[in-house]
């Protein structure tokens, strides 16, 4: 195997831009972010006091790159995303016979949280009533909806799996169906029930 020790960086970024442009055939934005992303470790490279060529990267400067990363303010799941678009290049040196070892191979990124939903305010939730059109043949049916889910918050899944028996009016709580199967009563405002009722009177 011969191993070249003489590329520069402009050179390999620009084959594996093509390779991503021609082999992969992905799209231009997929290809910019990916070349964006080599250009990170690229400035980081140069950056060291002695500038590191791309066969000359090893795992623990890869792991320092990370450390670059958070210093520059840059979000774990952005750096999750760069990380997949570093091992994607170190793949294609291999490839091309650039790089004998991957040193991208144990690299691992951050670890991420799940992220909780984002919830509306009451102002966006007024915003979303006022909009529906009472006018229209829906317009009953979606006020119901949108009351339901604000008033008990169901999951949408649960709302479309409720059934008219499911609605006790007389004492203001619905027989819901969650995962698993699993049966609760959930608590619903009179202006939910109200807009329930009209809607069942329509169907």
């Amino acid at each position: 195997m011969v191993v070249a020790q003489s590329i520069t960086w402009t050179e390999i970024i620009k084959r594996f831009e093509n390779y991503l442009k021609l082999e992969r055939s992905l799209s231009e934005n997929s290809v910019a972010a990916y070349i964006a992303d080599i250009t990170k470790l690229k400035q980081f490279a140069q950056q060291q006091p002695s500038p590191l060529a791309v066969t000359q990267i090893s795992t623990v400067d890869l792991q320092n790159f990370l450390v670059f990363l958070h210093d520059l303010g840059i979000q774990p799941r952005s750096q999750a995303r760069i990380i997949s678009g570093i091992k994607a290049f170190f793949k294609f040196l291999l490839f091309e016979e650039i790089r004998e070892h991957d040193p991208a191979a144990l690299l691992e990124g951050p670890r991420l949280g799940r992220r909780l939903p984002d919830t509306l305010s009451y102002e966006e939730i007024e915003k979303i009533i006022q909009a529906i059109d009472h006018a229209t043949p829906h317009g009953a049916r979606d006020r119901a909806v949108v009351e339901t889910l604000y008033s008990s918050g169901l999951r949408v899944s649960e709302l479309l799996a409720l059934k008219k028996g499911d609605i006790h009016f007389d004492v203001g709580f619905l027989r819901i169906r969650g995962k698993g199967n699993k049966e609760r009563l959930v608590p619903i405002g009179t202006s939910a029930m109200k807009y329930l009722k009209i809607y069942i009177d329509q169907v």
